[in-house]
Order: C-alpha cells, then sequence, then structure tokens
C-alpha cells in the first residue's frame, strides 16, 4: 500500500497528460463516465479536465446513493420520523436533501420529530439499548460499500435481543444502475467507457461488471479516487478502445481484488434479498436495483414493523438533477445552478450531498473555467 503523496505528484499527472494527448486519436471522441461521486470531486478538486484532451471528455454519473435516492422515500422517512413513538437516526447528508412541500428532515427535526444524526450503524444500537421505550429506525442507505455496516447492525441487534430497533432499508446496486444507463443510452448521452468505482469495488469485486464488457461492448476500469488513479484510468480505457477491447481491468490492485470481500458478501446475502424493483432518481423504476431485509429479519424491517408506503412525489420540475445524474446534463445546464441552488439554499439532492455534482462543481469553482462552461 502507498502513501497519499505518490498518487498526487503534479510531474507525474502532467507526464500522464502528454501521454494521453499522444494516445487519444484526433479521429475519435472518448466519452467516459465516472459512476461515483469521489471520482467526481477528484476531476474538480485537481482539475483533471483541463489536462485532459480535448476530444476525451468525462461524463458525471449518478455520484451517491443520497443523489439517487427519490423525493418518495424521503417523505416516506419524514413521515415516519413523526410518530411520537419513533426516533430516526440517520447520517448527516441526508439531513438536508429536500423532500416534497419544501420540506427535509433536518426541518422536521426543527419541527419537533425526534431525528437524530449518527455515525456508524452502531450509533443507533446504541440509542436502542438506552432508550427501550423508544422505537428506534435506522435510515440505511448507501451503495454496496455502507450495506455490510448495516447487515451487521440487524445481526448485532438480534443477537441482543432488542425488540425496539428497526431499518429502514434504501440500499442499491451499482451494477444495475449502470445497466440501466447502458440500456438507455441515446437519451441525451453516449458513453464509451466508465470509470468504474473504488469502494463499492472493494466489497463486489470486479466480476459483477462482466455485463457491460460482455452485454454492451463498453470497457469499465475501476479506479483510485486519487488523481493519477482517475488518470492512468482514463488512459487504460483509451487504450482499449484504440485496440477494440472491452474488458474490466482494475487499476486499484492495491484496495480491490477480484473476487471482493467474501466475508462481507455472505453476510450482505444472509440478511438482504433483492427487490423486485426500486426507483432511482433520474433512473426511474431499475429492476432488480435494492435490498430489503428477508423473512428472517422480518422483525427488523421498519416498512413491515410500521406499514410505511412511498408515497408518489416528484421533483422541483426546474431542477436538473435527474439528467444530471445520469450524464445527460452538466450542473451548469440547470438554470437554478449557482442562483437558486447554492449549497446553502440546495433546491435539489446533487447540491446537498458531499458527493454530488453540482456540489462539486461549486466547491471547486469549476463553471468559472471556460472549458467547463463550453
Amino acid at each position: 500500500m502507498k502513501y497519499v503523496d505518490e498518487f498526487r505528484d503534479g510531474d507525474l499527472a502532467r507526464g500522464l497528460a502528454r501521454s494521453l494527448a499522444t494516445l487519444a486519436r484526433d479521429d475519435r471522441d472518448y466519452r467516459f463516465m465516472e459512476f461515483c461521486g469521489g471520482h467526481t470531486h477528484a476531476i474538480s478538486r485537481y482539475g483533471l479536465e483541463d489536462l485532459l484532451p480535448p476530444n476525451i471528455r468525462m461524463i458525471h454519473g449518478p455520484g451517491c446513493p443520497v443523489c439517487v435516492l427519490p423525493v418518495g422515500r424521503i417523505d416516506a422517512a419524514i413521515a415516519l420520523a413523526r410518530d411520537p413513538k419513533v426516533t430516526l437516526c440517520t447520517y448527516a447528508d441526508l439531513m438536508r436533501v429536500p423532500a416534497s412541500g419544501g420540506m427535509s428532515l433536518i426541518k422536521a427535526k426543527a419541527a419537533g420529530a425526534d431525528i437524530r444524526m449518527v455515525y456508524s450503524t452502531l450509533d443507533a444500537i446504541r440509542i436502542a439499548e438506552a432508550e427501550p421505550s423508544r422505537e428506534v429506525v435506522f435510515f440505511a442507505i448507501g451503495f454496496e460499500t455502507t450495506t455490510p455496516p448495516t447487515a451487521l447492525a440487524i445481526r448485532l441487534a438480534a443477537q441482543k435481543k432488542l425488540s425496539n430497533f428497526s431499518v429502514f432499508c434504501n440500499h442499491v446496486l451499482t451494477p444495475a444502475a449502470m445497466r440501466a444507463i447502458l440500456a438507455g443510452e441515446g437519451e441525451g448521452v453516449e458513453i464509451d467507457g466508465f470509470v468504474g468505482p473504488s469502494h463499492v469495488s472493494a466489497v463486489i469485486g470486479v466480476r459483477p461488471y462482466q455485463f457491460a464488457a460482455q452485454q454492451f461492448n463498453k470497457p469499465i476500469v475501476i479506479a483510485g479516487f486519487e488523481p493519477l488513479d482517475v488518470m492512468q484510468s482514463i488512459m487504460m480505457l483509451v487504450r482499449q478502445l484504440n485496440e477494440g477491447r472491452c474488458e474490466v481491468e482494475n487499476q486499484y490492485g492495491r484496495a480491490v481484488t477480484h473476487e471482493g470481500n467474501l466475508k462481507a458478501q455472505a453476510e450482505v446475502a444472509d440478511i438482504f434479498e433483492l427487490r423486485d424493483s426500486f426507483e432511482w432518481r433520474g433512473l426511474g423504476e431499475v429492476p432488480a436495483s435494492a435490498l430489503r431485509l428477508r423473512e428472517a429479519y422480518a422483525d427488523y424491517d421498519a416498512e413491515r414493523r410500521f406499514g410505511v408506503t412511498t408515497p408518489s412525489a416528484k421533483d422541483n420540475p426546474a431542477c436538473e438533477c435527474g439528467a444530471i445524474l445520469r450524464g445527460a446534463k452538466r450542473p451548469h445546464d440547470c438554470k437554478l445552478f449557482g442562483t437558486v441552488c447554492t449549497p446553502e439554499t440546495p433546491m435539489g439532492s446533487c447540491m446537498v450531498s458531499s458527493e454530488g455534482a453540482c456540489a462539486a462543481q461549486w466547491t471547486y469553482r469549476r463553471f468559472d473555467t471556460q472549458r467547463v462552461a463550453s
């Protein structure tokens, strides 16, 4: 395992940029989607787009689970938190995501709902233990990276026989979203390859992405989060396309293995099962793209315990988050970006989440550059 500095060396980055300029063919364009918001932030923070040849374009993808969670699920969580018996525990980045009617979890908390920010699933377990008279519900959200901690919390609650702990499950699956994006290609976006997620891949490994290469003829390179990781991954994608190859390659070998974390996978498989379908912001209903608790753990399923239903709800009609999440538009294409919609007054999830594309471009002022604005 290397230290961080080796992957932020400016001279090496400029050397990679010169190599890319030589490698990229003048007679074609290269359009690569970075699926993960961590890569979007690395690209914006380190100005990587300014180092790329003009015919290599990076397309911002879904980014993070907070961004893709539909409004109806936030509305359902708020309704759950308004139950006087319920204490809703969640991560901080969900608190300011806009819901229907100008509401959000933080506004519901200000209005009296018992909503508490936690750092881990174990915090919610501790609250349930300390306050046995409260129904403690953990608002679980995340890609495959954060699913194992939720599974462990449910197992721990079962071992401790906690009858007042449950999970409102919103864990979603990265490969299913990639498939939906590729199946809808041509609807405002064309993709030549993916910079694949890193932390997700540390859990699930390389194999789940094979469909992209085999069925859609799109190469994927799993990349680390540092700037040189991203630059090398882009070079690997360019090289694949130039050679007429479509493969899943692993640039992030220092953290990702072919098989992934088998122990974490087994734990998740024991606790969760696939939902038939789940709504994603920007993608609509995506088959087999999310998880729910198995029947054996139904006692810890907040949706069953409280009869939670997901109301039909729509985003702010002026907000372009949906199009941005599927790569059809960029943040500066939204007329709300940087005017009505800022991190202090977010109109959509892409500006709220620390990994959202709008937040990245706002934070690092990338929309001020001529290249991004063009």
